[in-house]
């Protein structure tokens, strides 16, 4: 079978939105090649080991590669892709370059050629994200393993805006606590809720392959007992009461329903957002304020930020 590498030039600001459209039109993953990340100084916090390759990026920007299967859909599968990119811009994304290539391969290079981008990596004090086919052995008692395959969808887990969102969830979980993962995405976080102590977590995601994809890493992972994957649209029609809700997904996506997550939430729970680019900082946090919220802390790792709030044991 021959597959078709679709190669988009772009911005890190545009990597997860574009990401999901790439999802959306059916591919199973997508490889991120940052500029920034040959670029930026590295420190070793959790002892992680960095062996990277000048020929694997590209000169400047982003370049997110995906596979499509060569059939009579895909030029039109690939306007699409192109009009969905472009609409990015009515949200005040810079797409940068939106460049577009398309080339040919075999199904054999494809196959393991995108693996070797992928190596365990551990994102916090306890948790280490490792692509399924490695045999990783833990190197201390409490370390936290999640398996992934990043060929299923949403990338491998290590994405800036998923480790600040683990790193929030290791400090904030209590055990016994209810989890609600919104916009779940590969399940990483609900699989995370989990291990570090939760005793339900409710995972929600509009998109169908999120759906599928959260279920198989649930039972990958043997949390699928604890772990309840349901289609859905945010917080619509949520009744269950939240110690945390979680959300990784776009400041313009948080801002429809931060009134529906303090009322689920339980006096003195958590919000912890997350996938918020620089410039919209200010109305993620002032949004969440109006909503009720107390700001506990605002994290950032490379363009990216984090907002931590949390509902008032009594309510104003």
């Amino acid at each position: 079978m021959k597959w078709t590498e679709l190669c988009i030039y772009t911005t890190n600001e545009a990597i997860e939105p574009i990401s999901n459209i790439i999802h959306e039109a059916g591919a199973s993953g997508v490889v991120i090649e940052d500029r920034q990340d040959l670029d930026k100084e590295r420190e070793s916090i959790y002892g992680e080991i960095y062996d990277l390759n000048p020929d694997d990026y590209p000169e400047e920007g982003v370049r997110l590669k995906a596979y499509l299967p060569v059939n009579s859909f895909l030029g039109e599968t690939v306007t699409e892709i192109k009009q969905a990119i472009n609409n990015l811009l009515l949200y005040d994304i810079d797409i940068g370059l939106n460049k577009i290539t398309l080339s040919e391969v075999n199904e054999e290079e494809w196959a393991t050629a995108w693996k070797k981008y992928y190596k365990p990596a551990k994102i916090s004090e306890r948790v280490t994200i490792t692509p399924t086919w490695e045999d990783y052995q833990p190197v201390s008692t409490d370390e936290l393993i999640i398996e992934l395959d990043p060929g299923m969808a949403f990338g491998t887990g290590t994405h800036p805006t998923t480790v600040l969102s683990i790193q929030a969830l290791e400090r904030f979980i209590e055990k016994a606590d209810t989890v609600l993962d919104v916009g779940c995405g590969s399940g990483v976080l609900s699989v995370a809720s989990v291990l570090l102590g939760a005793e339900n977590v409710f995972a929600y995601d509009l998109d169908e392959v999120a759906i599928q994809s959260t279920r198989l890493n649930v039972k990958v992972n043997k949390v699928d007992n604890k772990v309840k994957v349901k289609q859905n649209n945010l917080l619509e029609n949520v009744n269950e009461e939240a110690d945390i809700i979680v959300a990784n997904i776009l400041a313009e996506i948080i801002l429809r329903f931060e009134n529906d997550a303090f009322e689920r939430l339980k006096p003195g729970g958590i919000f912890i957002t997350s996938g918020i680019i620089q410039k919209k900082k200010r109305d993620v946090k002032e949004g969440l304020e109006k909503a009720g919220f107390d700001i506990l802390e605002i994290n950032q790792m490379e363009d990216w930020i984090s907002i931590i709030a949390q509902k008032p044991e009594e309510s104003r």
